[in-house]
């Protein structure tokens, strides 16, 4: 099935000819066959579809979190634990009309949402799978699960489409972003992301057996020797979106290429972990794991 019509979809496909499609703006022809940072063209190259089951409380629930594992990252983490998939482009080129059956599936298989994981570089292509779902009935919630470094136009495009913005807020520190990630502006950027994701979706909510339907997630991976600036991306997500639900992540580990950064060796202390949270909450952060 082709994609359907739709001003919006048609906007997002625009953007791939000339890419802007993220805030690198490479400005390459992805219709083309030419790759930006991203390294993928024109269609979706899908590395994996599953449920997850470890994913925050609020979107497993009882049959688990339908994930759609996107190939390639127009981030490049040196941290990346989903290195494999993030900074790959191995994956099966999908159609939206691929992509919207995946959905179908994963829903037939209990999932209690449809989790888009690293969607940012092919947004048109999942904004089309969405609107085919939708025509096709009911559908579950859409979660776009993604590295907060994405373009305001972009997501004024995705509008209506997408039930959960799940980002990440990585750093506050523009040079730990720019080391660490390629992509020093990525404070303000993701600061001005997030502000347009509250104001489409707003505050997380729950359904009554409290799994989430709507609102806005954020992530936050501690890092060590407090590299990403902790306390300053908690206050930019509280003055942000005031009273956000955010996870607060002990996750960190030296992955993928952080053996070439010793600073990056090392794991945050229980203790700080702890006293992040403390001040999340002192904020009004919703927490949650």
């Amino acid at each position: 099935m082709t994609a359907p019509f739709s001003p919006n979809i048609e906007r997002l496909h625009a953007l791939l000819r000339c890419c802007t499609m993220c805030p690198r703006h490479c400005r390459v022809d992805r219709t083309a066959g030419r790759l930006g940072s991203c390294r993928v063209g024109a269609q979706a190259l899908v590395a994996s579809v599953m449920p997850h089951f470890g994913e925050e409380a609020v979107l497993v629930g009882r049959g688990g979190s339908g994930t759609i594992f996107l190939a390639g990252c127009n981030l490049h983490c040196v941290f990346c634990q989903n290195h494999d998939i993030s900074q790959s482009v191995t994956g099966r080129a999908c159609s939206p009309g691929e992509i919207a059956d995946l959905t179908r599936h994963l829903r037939e298989m209990g999932c209690v949402n449809i989790n888009f994981v690293t969607p940012t570089h092919v947004s048109h292509a999942v904004a089309a799978a969405i609107v085919l779902a939708r025509q096709r009935g009911p559908v579950a919630p859409t979660v776009y699960n993604c590295g907060g470094y994405e373009s305001v136009e972009t997501l004024r495009l995705l509008d209506g489409l997408i039930d959960i913005y799940l980002p990440d807020f990585k750093y506050a520190d523009p040079d730990a972003a720019r080391r660490f990630s390629q992509a020093p502006d990525y404070p303000a950027v993701a600061a001005a992301a997030l502000a347009e994701m509250y104001r489409q979706v707003g505050p997380l909510t729950l359904n009554p057996s409290g799994v989430a339907r709507r609102g806005l997630l954020v992530r936050h991976l501690v890092l060590p020797a407090d590299l990403a600036k902790s306390r300053q991306v908690l206050d930019i997500i509280a003055q942000t979106a005031p009273g956000a639900a955010l996870n607060v992540m002990a996750q960190y580990r030296p992955a993928h290429r952080a053996d070439q950064f010793p600073e990056l060796l090392d794991r945050p202390l229980p203790s700080v972990i702890a006293q992040l949270r403390a001040y999340a909450s002192h904020l009004g952060l919703q927490l949650t794991d």
